[in-house]
């Protein structure tokens, strides 16, 4: 049994979910794909996959395993690209993550921008809220906002974001600027809430720096930064987001930022992938080049 063969018979078994679509795609007899992997199954003394009639599920044992399989493809591939001089050409495709608006307003200037420097390479940009796993489903490199959880991920930092509460001139005027947290209590509110919902925000204690909780009242429950900030705009309430967020709205007149001195600290942005040994070339160069250009973006914030 050729077990680099039958490991990427299994990974195409896995990415396009059943045998008869990996047949396909591998150009390989239906019988073949299933007998490849009931070899490797036997190989290892257990099975990798639980076969149903419309589709395949990976056990307990076959998640480690295609994890560990995957990781060595990349390391062979790699190691043949450069022994292939593909060190001064990369090629293939990158799969990117990031939060949805970030993603539009600053992932895809530099992604186009990198396309046009590197034509052999692809890129399948996935925008999600939600943040993905990198193993689980097949992400090469994210873009996360937050303080990151310890972990074998590699992470190069790139700025930090800073969370603001933001109103139209019009609220202001009918209910004064808030000069502390605490006048939020008087004041409606856009609260957005994406996964779960909140009554306080969390803001920095202007006397000791400590980090406090203060309830506000919700006229406005969304789950979207894009739907919060319209509403901001449209006087509805006070909202609270990150500021890339709100930061066009800002810049043209539509919002004040208040209650500045007691933001809470800023959080991290971070380019993260995971721990490899040496990066593929085609993540390398996509690193080099998004890194600086990045954080020229967050600085003019």
């Amino acid at each position: 049994m050729d077990r680099l063969d039958a490991m990427t018979v299994l990974l195409r078994v896995v990415d396009r979910g059943s045998f008869s679509a990996a047949s396909r795609d591998l150009g390989m007899p239906l019988a073949t794909v299933s007998r490849k992997i009931n070899e490797l199954e036997r190989h290892l003394g257990t099975r990798l996959l639980v076969r149903t009639t419309r589709k395949v599920a990976l056990t307990d044992s076959g998640t480690s395993y295609v994890a560990s399989a995957r990781r060595i493809l990349d390391d062979i591939t790699e190691t043949e690209r450069l022994a292939a001089g593909e060190f001064h050409a990369p090629r293939g495709e990158l799969v990117l993550t990031a939060p949805i608006l970030f993603g539009q307003l600053h992932i895809l200037p530099i992604v186009a921008e990198f396309l046009a420097a590197y034509p052999e390479i692809n890129i399948r940009l996935m925008l999600s809220d939600k943040n993905l796993h990198l193993i689980d489903d097949h992400v090469d490199m994210a873009v996360r906002i937050g303080a990151l959880p310890d972990s074998s991920m590699v992470a190069s930092r790139v700025g930090s974001m800073r969370t603001v509460v933001c109103a139209s001139p019009k609220l202001l005027a009918e209910h004064a600027e808030p000069k502390s947290p605490e006048k939020l209590a008087d004041m409606p509110c856009v609260s957005f809430e994406p996964f779960a919902p909140v009554s306080a925000w969390s803001f920095r204690a202007k006397a000791d720096k400590r980090t406090i909780e203060v309830p506000f009242r919700a006229r406005l429950t969304v789950t979207t930064a894009a739907a919060a900030v319209w509403a901001a705009v449209s006087a509805v309430g006070v909202t609270r987001v990150l500021h890339y967020q709100c930061a066009d709205p800002v810049r043209e007149g539509l919002l004040r930022i208040v209650l500045s001195k007691y933001e809470i600290e800023p959080h991290p942005v971070h380019l993260l992938h995971a721990a490899r040994g040496a990066l593929p070339s085609k993540m390398r160069v996509f690193l080099d080049f998004a890194a600086d250009r990045l954080r020229a973006r967050l600085k003019l914030l």
